[in-house]
């Protein structure tokens, strides 16, 4: 294997900052000017300083809880403080902004610590990202009984059954199949499990206790969106579809470049149904994006620049 010089290396990784920086500003810059003057002014009409500080404190207290669960994690390699937690989060998050499903999240956690311990930071990441999806599974279901929308899914409950039991042995027999094959950095599914179950059972009942908080904080702040905009729905009708959306848009293959245009297709097919106006629903799922995509990564931006390879 040819070795890089150390020189080439940071001139490489510079240029790869540089790229990452400039191309999540371009994407922001771009999206940003897609919205007139009007539709600005349309939304900033919409909120009193105080409620759009509680907006924005609640897009605050989302990303702490991220920053922690990763903290909790990591916990299970070493010790690191809430501020490295926090440059690793929002740095890596900045560097996958480019990535179907954040997968480049993966390689850009590895950087911040020793080789040996990269396939342990491949794994805690996947059960960092598992974990929220299996809590955004699981109240997107029950969004999709309290609404009734599942009856447009599947057509009588011993459909449904059906269905969700074909899923399952599928998956089971792919399991089986490939349980001694390579799939992802190196793991067989069966070592996977095996490395799954090394971790402790406390940074599980942590994850999921954050990730089940987290959920509920960013639900929230849609519907309380909804309620500053106006809009008139019943709590349990709103907090459900809102569940649905996030659960459908979960399960779309995607990358962050097409987040805002996925949950905005989604969330105006499920509250057009509520009779719910398509522009105050775009206007929500922009701010959303705005407080919970935008601000991460600028901040990562800034630790992405700062970020220096560890020593071999």
């Amino acid at each position: 294997m040819i070795a890089i010089p150390h020189k080439a290396k940071q001139f490489l990784l510079v240029l790869a900052k540089l790229l990452i920086v400039a191309g999540a500003f371009y994407y922001l810059y771009h999206q940003l000017q897609a919205n007139n003057t009007s539709d600005w002014m349309k939304i900033g009409s919409q909120f009193s300083v105080l409620g759009f500080l509680g907006i924005l404190s609640l897009s605050l207290i989302n990303w702490i809880l991220e920053i922690l669960k990763w903290q909790n994690l990591v916990s299970y390699i070493c010790q690191i403080s809430i501020k490295e937690s926090m440059k690793q989060t929002l740095g890596s998050l900045t560097a996958s902004i480019f990535t179907p499903n954040r997968i480049g999240e993966y390689g850009a956690k590895m950087l911040y610590f020793d080789k040996k311990d990269a396939k342990k930071i491949v794994l805690l990441n996947l059960i960092g990202n598992s974990t929220q999806m299996i809590v955004t599974t699981f109240f997107g279901v029950f969004g999709l009984v309290i609404t009734g929308l599942h009856l447009e899914f599947f057509q009588g409950i011993y459909t449904e059954i059906l269905v969700i039991a074909i899923l399952l042995i599928i998956l089971l027999t792919l399991a089986y199949a490939f349980r001694n094959r390579e799939f992802i950095y190196g793991f067989t599914f069966t070592k996977l499990i095996v490395k799954i179950k090394e971790v402790p059972r406390n940074i599980y009942r942590t994850n999921f206790q954050l990730a089940t908080l987290r959920y509920f904080i960013f639900s929230h702040q849609f519907y309380f969106l909804l309620v500053l905009f106006g809009v008139s729905l019943p709590y349990p009708t709103a907090i459900a579809t809102i569940f649905v959306m996030y659960f459908i848009a979960s399960i779309v293959p995607t990358i962050h470049l097409m987040d805002l245009v996925i949950k905005g297709s989604v969330a105006v097919f499920l509250f057009g149904k509520l009779g719910v106006n398509e522009w105050i629903v775009v206007s929500i799922t922009f701010l959303m994006w705005l407080l919970n995509l935008v601000l991460p990564v600028v901040i990562g931006s800034f630790f992405v620049m700062r970020f220096k390879l560890k020593e071999a």
